[in-house]
């Protein structure tokens, strides 16, 4: 439920698009300070000769607004032609790095004498590792289990709208699924204002669970229980990533300003995360693992930098 490009100016849209959240509606309302009624108000102060050109202007954009709704509904029908189209592309990429089907040049006799290891290992914790915000998240722990990542996918959701990540893993000694997925359900596509994530619950195999960490505390001096005490907490690992921060359904769980704002900054963050997987690393997946995607992201953050230079008179 929070507007990506500008949380805290557009978030009441967001909020007021699905009834089952009317609690969090209010409280947010309240805690952002939104007056819904302060444009009207604006407008009463005109003089009616400028009113009239302002109610024209407003004809005017709305059918702008038409124009561009098309011009969205066109895009979309457009965007899913072509992933369609890259599905095959997708296909052929994960048999090559799966050693499920040999390149052109290496014959299976060659390939199965040979003593490295089929396909590309390794391939998508590398392209991630290559990727500044990915990276942040991936720890130490966190590879052992992504190196049996062997696809990553994403499709676009109609009902409700917003888009699905699917990693495939191998079977291995971390986690009984084979699949994780992370669901985006948004309001509106367009200016992306995400109303909730959910993702797969991790069905850990015993001590193995990436996401905790567990240590053993001596009991106090004098304790009648002598046994060590098991504490078990929380810990940073690409994984906390499937358990995405939760919206309450009662606004009043929300305790003043700053919860709202920490609320509103891990969802960004992780709406950030889901978009960056599905935006730069499944289409060029291969440049990132060869680093070639870095420098192109370099390259347009200097230019980024260097619109904004203003040149010395």
């Amino acid at each position: 439920m929070t507007d990506i490009p500008n949380a805290s100016s557009d978030l009441h849209a967001a909020l007021n698009a699905e009834e089952d959240s009317a609690g969090v509606v209010d409280a947010l309302k309240d805690k952002l300070q939104i007056d819904a009624e302060k444009d009207e108000v604006e407008l009463e102060t005109l003089s009616p000769i400028v009113r009239k050109r302002v109610e024209v202007l407003r004809e005017i954009q709305s059918r702008h607004d038409a124009l561009e709704a098309k011009f969205f509904e066109e895009r979309t029908a457009l965007e899913d032609k072509y992933q369609k189209l890259y599905g095959a592309l997708y296909s052929k990429r994960y048999e090559i790095v799966n050693g499920i089907a040999e390149v052109e040049g290496i014959t299976n006799e060659s390939a199965t004498n040979s003593s490295e290891e089929k396909g590309v290992p390794g391939f998508w914790l590398n392209a991630m590792n290559q990727n500044e915000l990915l990276v942040d998240e991936i720890q130490v722990r966190d590879e052992l289990a992504l190196k049996y990542l062997k696809d990553i996918k994403w499709s676009r959701i109609v009902k409700p709208k917003g888009f699905k990540l699917e990693f495939f893993f191998e079977t291995n000694r971390f986690f009984k699924n084979t699949v994780l997925t992370k669901t985006y359900h948004m309001v509106d596509e367009v200016d992306p204002i995400l109303k909730k994530a959910i993702g797969t619950e991790i069905e850990w195999f015993p001590g193995r669970c990436l996401t905790q960490k567990t240590y053993l505390k001596k009991p106090k001096k004098g304790s009648k229980n002598t046994k060590p005490i098991t504490i078990t907490m929380k810990c940073d690992s690409f994984f906390n990533f499937f358990k995405p921060p939760e919206v309450p359904n009662d606004g009043a769980d929300l305790d003043g300003d700053t919860q709202a704002e920490e609320l509103k900054d891990l969802m960004e963050a992780d709406y950030e995360i889901g978009s960056t997987i599905k935006d730069k690393l499944i289409p060029r997946a291969v440049r990132w693992f060869t680093g070639e995607a870095v420098e192109c992201e370099l390259q347009l953050q200097d230019n980024k930098e260097a619109f904004y230079i203003i040149p010395s008179p």
